[in-house]
């Protein structure tokens, strides 16, 4: 069943990649959003931290000196602990504070370098040689006395780096669990609501042209699965009501026919009997008597495969050694297969028991070798074999003839089929022999194979159910009472 098993593989494997592929989209989405959001809180939180010094310290100034300038950023944002730059520059004086270097030493602060013309009033960022990065807010103040000051305040991305960091570890932890928990109730979920769709295939398997009364499980889900399991089996139903019609036309047209076609041989035959015809006519009438016997023998074989295939047949079925049958049978055909000069080796194992019509059963072992020996040339061999493997029982039937082409392997138990090399009218009957041995093999359960190599031979091969040998004559008995 590519089976429901492999369209459940490649479904779950596209939930897989599509929900792997969304989570990797939506991480990214969180980083960069998370990263953006997080420079912008620190570029304002320095902006914020620029225009309080300017606003609630400058302003006093020249009245304060520049000592309580600096315990007065000492004191409310301690640089040195907190890892911040902070420096004010007076237009005319120069640089009147300057944050100490900070405790875990990402940066030097006398090494940053002054800010541009155009960085005046604004953020910019640098980058050590040991990798660290900074981030620097500038603005220009203008005191109420008219002194001109630039202020920076600045903070290093390392809080913001391990943040990220933390983001990217937990997504590289947490999504390939995600993701595996995801498929795995994907897949049992997906395996779940096909569950169905394998009943269906196994019973639609095993729906062949003799048992199309069967029906396919009714899935009651109220989805579509429901609706095609009832279209499915209306399909069937058709089938099945086609089908019988067929099997009907031919069994009536067949019986039709017996009548008019024995009325005709026999008036037939009491021509040829009653007058001496000479010359031409006398062989027009033994050709339309031999075209007679042919038609009456196609017309029985109809008959016969279509009350098969309607099971009107009546089976006297009974368990019986298989192997014995066939050795009998064979013998019977001896005769048969040596005007041909060829040799028909049986090699039956006894004790090989099977439930089945004795009669019919000898027909297809009459059919396999009168089939191998039309198609096997002079001084040919013929090998009949009977043995058991595993729970079947196995009647093969193999010649070195002319062999069966590759096309036509799969028709040779089509009605009326014959391969164009091997299957002429005249060596091939009408080519119904090989359909009565498929229908009565399928009235017994049983399987035929067909194997062939053009010019080396074909194989024909039979598996019925085995029978268990019962220690009693009175179980025997009540099976041929079934």
């Amino acid at each position: 069943m590519m089976n429901t098993r492999s369209l459940r593989f490649r479904i779950t494997a596209w939930y897989a990649g599509l929900l792997a592929g969304t989570l990797m989209v939506f991480g990214a989405s969180v980083y960069l959003g998370l990263e953006r959001y997080l420079d912008w809180t620190l570029q304002r939180t320095l902006v914020a931290e620029c225009r309080t010094i300017a606003t609630q310290l400058l302003s006093q100034l020249p009245a304060k000196d520049t000592a309580w300038l600096a315990t007065e950023i000492d004191e409310a944002y301690a640089p040195e602990v907190n890892g911040l730059f902070i420096r004010v520059v007076h237009q005319n004086t120069g640089v009147v504070y300057l944050s100490g270097t900070p405790k875990d030493g990402t940066f030097e602060p006398w090494q940053i370098p002054f800010p541009r013309d155009k960085e005046m009033d604004g953020a910019r960022k640098l980058q050590f040689e040991s990798g660290n990065r900074l981030l620097i807010n500038s603005m220009t103040v203008v005191t109420p006395a008219g002194n001109r000051f630039t202020v920076e305040s600045g903070a290093p991305y390392h809080q913001i780096e391990v943040v990220l960091h933390g983001l990217l570890l937990t997504l590289a932890i947490y999504m390939p669990f995600v993701v595996s928990l995801a498929v795995a109730g994907g897949y049992w979920l997906m395996r779940r609501s096909l569950q169905p769709v394998d009943e269906i295939t196994k019973r639609a398997e095993g729906i062949t042209s003799t048992n199309l009364s069967e029906r396919l499980p009714v899935i009651r889900s109220g989805d579509e699965l429901e609706r095609l399991s009832m279209s499915l089996n209306r399909m069937i139903e058709r089938l099945d009501n086609a089908f019988e019609h067929i099997n009907r036309f031919s069994a009536d047209a067949s019986h039709e026919l017996r009548t008019p076609l024995t009325i005709l041989q026999l008036e037939l035959e009491g021509i040829a009997q009653n007058h001496r015809w000479d010359g031409a006519l006398g062989d027009q009438i033994g050709s339309a008597l031999e075209e007679t016997h042919r038609m009456s023998r196609i017309v029985e074989s109809l008959l016969a495969i279509s009350r098969l295939d309607a099971g009107e047949v009546k089976m006297d079925k009974a368990r019986l050694d298989l192997g014995e049958l066939a050795a009998s049978t064979a013998a019977e055909m001896k005769l048969l297969a040596e005007e041909k000069s060829i040799g028909l080796h049986v090699h039956a194992e006894t004790g090989v028991h099977v439930v089945g019509d004795r009669v019919r059963l000898q027909q297809i072992i009459v059919n396999l070798i009168d089939n191998s020996i039309k198609y096997t040339q002079v001084g040919g061999k013929i090998e009949l074999r009977v043995g058991e493997e595993g729970n079947n029982a196995v009647l093969e039937v193999s010649d070195n003839g002319l062999g069966i082409p590759a096309h036509a392997l799969p028709h040779v138990f089509e009605r009326f089929y014959r391969a164009d090399k091997a299957r002429s009218r005249a060596t091939g009957g009408a080519g119904l022999g090989l359909s009565i041995v498929k229908a009565i093999c399928a009235a017994h359960n049983a399987d035929i194979k067909v194997s062939s190599q053009e010019g080396r031979g074909s194989s024909f091969r039979v598996e019925l159910p085995l029978m268990p040998v019962f220690a009693d004559d009175g179980a025997s008995a009540a099976l041929r009472e079934i």
